[in-house]
């Protein structure tokens, strides 16, 4: 085959955080020897040598390794390629392996089976926003290295699953996994078979096998839908509590043994008073979408909340700029750098969720009894067009800076009143406002949802049609 000079990206591809599109409409092999020739390029004139590649379960991700790894040694940058596995076993190699200056993982995450992407880390630092634009107009310009590299297999998985162990002394509590025919698989089967030969507890798993066409539900924790077999299985078995992970395994759900899901800013609530005991006073951070039930424990515990904007590139960066050690998003992305090196690892989490439990002395189910209740609406979501999204926000706040409200800024508009709050932000990575609020009671809810409807009305919009993923 031969190589390109240069390429034009489909304009719906590069996205804020990683690459992403349909296999076959907007994204293709091509593209991914495009990423690969312009990533390799950029780390060749760092002065890096190798990166570290790996790739999810999907049926269109061996094809878009072969395409990635050839523009890569194109670039004359040597690849090592770990294999399939989950988007944190890519993370971890690119953190310990000495020879690899970046890694690359060819993922479709969550989203429905015929999409695939890319998510990258650059000299151990999120590559995103203007990174990733960057790489579309090097391609456009055929601004790339020229040289020849190597591919290398390398079988990490054991290493990895040892390492999610290290340090791990929890107690024997009963646990079930749904790994959603995802990437986290045979992870888990490993992880779990472990904990089983040392006595910690006992382990039952749904869904193990690999199969990027999904048979049995959508990998995404986050919607409650996803999770009736596993509210099943841990009623069915009477377990302590249950875990469910997304398509590539770095976003973790769970349930406690009520069958009670336990959202991402809830987990965070748990993993907040184990990590505070060991760094009391530490900053520990959430996205603009979690419960203020959430800040408050953190600085109850003698925490220093710190809010921050929506996106795991977005928190990661923070994390390193502040030294937190603990972070994590709404939609389960949950970061430790206590003990860990700081990236979004669901297989990882839920060896946390079992040492905090353990290390707090209450029950997974009675972490969450303990839990303040707040009236919340889900996350909502609506189309708007593209060329509107962040001026509609920029409408909102100026309307609310005059009328003296009090606003957080941080990532669109979050509103405190004495109902609670809401929030309207622009995703980043769709054509979609997101809005969500949350009250002490009913009434308040209602009066809230009031406000972000004046407010969208004000700017011509109504919240219309929820959108999907």
């Amino acid at each position: 085959m031969t190589s390109p000079s240069t390429h034009k990206f489909h304009p719906s591809s590069l996205r804020e955080y990683d690459i992403r599109g349909i296999i076959g409409e907007t994204l293709g092999a091509d593209d991914a020897y495009a990423i690969g020739r312009g990533f390799g390029t950029l780390i060749a004139r760092d002065g890096g040598t190798a990166v570290a590649t790996g790739f999810d379960g999907r049926t269109s991700s061996p094809m878009l390794e072969d395409a990635l790894v050839r523009g890569l040694n194109d670039a004359g940058i040597n690849a090592v390629s770990v294999g399939m596995g989950p988007t944190p076993m890519l993370y971890y190699a690119e953190s310990v392996l000495n020879q690899v200056q970046g890694g690359i993982m060819i993922t479709g995450s969550h989203n429905p089976a015929n999409y695939n992407g890319f998510k990258m880390v650059f000299q151990g630092r999120p590559f995103f926003g203007a990174d990733i634009l960057g790489l579309g107009s090097m391609a456009s310009q055929g601004d790339w290295d020229d040289g020849t590299g190597t591919l290398e297999r390398i079988d990490i998985i054991d290493e990895y699953v040892e390492r999610l162990l290290k340090n791990f002394t929890g107690g024997a509590y009963k646990v079930g996994w749904d790994c959603g025919n995802g990437a986290a698989g045979p992870v888990v089967e490993k992880l779990t078979g472990l904990l089983t030969e040392r006595g910690a507890g006992e382990h039952h798993l749904l869904y193990t096998d690999v199969d990027g066409s999904f048979p049995n539900h959508h990998p995404d924790p986050t919607e409650e839908k996803n999770l009736a077999d596993l509210k099943a299985l841990v009623a069915e078995k009477g377990l302590d509590f249950g875990v469910a992970f997304d398509g590539d395994g770095d976003r973790i759900g769970a349930i406690d043994g009520e069958g009670r899901v336990i959202w991402g800013d809830q987990l965070l609530q748990i993993y907040a008073e184990d990590v505070l005991k060991s760094v009391p006073g530490a900053t520990v951070i959430a996205d603009v979408k979690a419960s203020q039930a959430l800040y408050d424990r953190i600085a109850k515990l003698g925490g220093k909340p710190l809010m921050w904007k929506t996106g795991h590139s977005l928190i990661k960066s923070k994390m390193k700029e502040t030294g937190s050690p603990l972070a994590g998003e709404m939609s389960g992305h949950v970061f430790f750098k206590h003990d860990y090196y700081g990236f979004d690892d669901a297989p990882y989490a839920a060896i946390r969720l079992i040492q905090a439990a353990t290390n707090i002395g209450k029950s997974v189910t009675q972490l969450r009894s303990d839990m303040v209740e707040m009236i919340n609406t889900p996350e909502m979501r609506f189309q708007v067009d593209e060329s509107r999204k962040f001026a509609v926000i920029d409408e909102v706040l100026e309307r609310l800076s005059a009328s003296g409200a009090e606003v957080n800024n941080t990532d669109g508009a979050r509103v405190n009143t004495e109902d609670g709050w809401w929030l309207l932000r622009a995703s980043n990575t769709q054509d979609v406002l997101v809005a969500r609020a949350e009250a002490k009671s009913h009434d308040g809810l209602d009066r809230l949802m009031a406000q972000i409807d004046e407010q969208l009305a004000l700017s011509g919009l109504e919240r219309g049609e929820q959108a999907g993923h």
